[in-house]
């Protein structure tokens, strides 16, 4: 029951055998409603036939009868009494009738005396409006029964259909006609006993073929979680699992699950190449520090301290660019703070006393500089986007010759930073490379200063996470101009 084919197996085989059931027992009620409905039809001809005779005055003993073995006839007087019954009728039930053999006074053969029940003689319309007039047969539909009745000493079931005469003297007589309901029985018998052999067998037929079929259409899932779990045992990102050649929802797991495993190799990837750039970056101030400390422990004389402290500072900075982009890669969002971009660019321009080259700052206040009755208002982290902003600073004074300028203006639907410098800018070839993570230009790993290649990357991180971009172009200057957009903030 665990197995995906045996419960196919047997949803499909109760989900058919539910069915069959269910359009058996229809069938079987529609064939025996059809087949009471033509004996129903069969006695009530009988009935009305000798109902006919009788409303002519005819003699019971002159009553023309087909075939009297399959319709049996009885015919009772007002009080039940039995006054007639057909040849070889020796017993009869479901007739509602005191007996079987007629009165004596009413034997087979003799004519009905007007009079018993009449007690005025002169009755036209029948006495009762619910009785058909002297000389009529009833129009009104029989009453059906179910009975049974021996004819020549075998007894069988019968339908058995009422219609009332009266004769021209004024006798009300019910006439019982009856047909055999023996085809009926044996048609439904027929149709049941097949029913009953073929179900089994269709159902056999229904489970093996499910299972034949959901087996195969369920043979590449056990390919794709054996080479799984291969992978899993062996740790070996660069396998991928088979893809079927079929254009089904198994073809398409296939290929998402070769996806995730593309996506998860490059990751794992990309964190060990984080890992091992780590730790050289790691290692060479590590190294530096020691031996300062080292060569001050041997010779105090010769400490440079001020190099310890770059060291150290060189340290720290690395440390919390290593934390900021584990708290990124952990999916940390950003705050929902709104902030002012124009004001934000000011006031970490206005805190860079020691920068080599003075920073001009350029807000646009133009038509587009009020939005929803705000200025150029952000939703964010305050403290990340200040780490943009200085992060891109910090790449242009590295680069830049005698001018840095941050431009800040509308652009459509939010606003745009454009930090623009002098320096010698970016190929147009690794304009996208340089977002990479611990990537630096030759020309920026020559300077003591480059950095150790994060600023640009986390950058680009902060600015995703917030909803916007971070792009580098050619700046009229000649330089690197690095586009940051932000969306507006939502309107209160």
């Amino acid at each position: 029951m665990r197995s995906v084919r045996a419960r196919a197996a047997i949803g499909a085989t109760l989900v058919v055998a539910v069915a069959l059931v269910a359009a058996g027992l229809a069938v079987l009620s529609v064939l025996r409603t059809n087949l009471i409905d033509q004996a129903d039809l069969q006695a009530e001809v009988a009935a009305r036939e000798v109902a006919g005779q009788l409303a002519l005055d005819t003699a019971y003993a002159d009553l023309d009868l087909d075939d009297e073995e399959d319709h049996p006839v009885q015919v009772t007087d007002e009080e039940g009494r039995v006054v007639f019954v057909s040849k070889g009728l020796r017993a009869i039930s479901g007739t509602a009738s005191t007996g079987v053999s007629p009165v004596p006074s009413a034997s087979a053969g003799a004519t009905p005396s007007p009079g018993d029940d009449d007690d005025d003689g002169d009755d036209d319309d029948g006495g009762d409006s619910a009785r058909p007039a002297r000389g009529e047969v009833s129009s009104d539909d029989p009453d059906f029964s179910d009975g049974t009745a021996t004819v020549d000493g075998k007894q069988a079931d019968y339908r058995f259909a009422a219609v009332e005469a009266t004769t021209p003297a004024g006798l009300t007589l019910t006439v019982h006609a009856g047909a055999p309901l023996a085809a009926e029985q044996e048609a439904v018998n027929t149709v049941r006993g097949a029913m009953l052999t073929g179900l089994p067998l269709l159902l056999a037929v229904v489970a093996g073929v499910t299972w034949l079929v959901t087996r195969r259409a369920l043979r590449p899932v056990e390919g794709i979680r054996r080479e799984m779990a291969a992978i899993t045992a062996s740790e070996d990102l660069a396998r991928r699992v088979p893809e079927p050649g079929s254009r089904d929802e198994i073809a398409a797991l296939a290929r998402t699950t070769n996806e995730t495993l593309t996506v998860l190799e490059a990751s794992v990837e990309r964190q060990r190449r984080f890992v091992a750039d780590a730790s050289h970056e790691l290692r060479s101030p590590i190294a530096s520090l020691r031996t300062q400390l080292e060569v001050a422990e041997a010779h105090p004389e010769l400490l440079d301290l001020p190099g310890a402290v770059a060291d150290t500072v060189r340290l720290q900075v690395l440390a919390a660019d290593l934390l900021l982009l584990a708290r990124l890669d952990a999916g940390e969002k950003p705050g929902a703070a709104r902030l002012e971009v124009g004001a934000l660019v000011r006031e970490e321009v206005s805190q860079r006393t020691g920068d080599r080259i003075p920073v001009t700052v350029e807000v646009a206040e133009d038509a587009a500089y009020e939005v929803n009755g705000a200025a150029y208002e952000v939703n964010g982290s305050r403290g990340q986007l200040v780490r943009v902003i200085g992060n891109l600073l910090d790449n242009a004074q590295r680069h830049a010759a005698h001018r840095i300028t941050v431009q800040v203006a509308a652009d459509g639907s939010g606003v745009r930073v454009e930090v623009r410098d002098d320096g010698a800018g970016v190929p147009e070839d690794e304009r996208e490379r340089i977002f990479e993570r611990f990537v630096r230009l030759d020309d920026a790993r020559s300077r003591d200063d480059g950095g150790a290649g994060l600023g640009l990357a986390i950058a680009r991180d902060v600015a995703t996470r917030h909803g916007g971009t971070l792009t580098v172009h050619r700046a009229p200057e000649g330089g690197a101009a690095f586009r940051l957009w932000l969306p507006y903030a939502a309107a209160a």
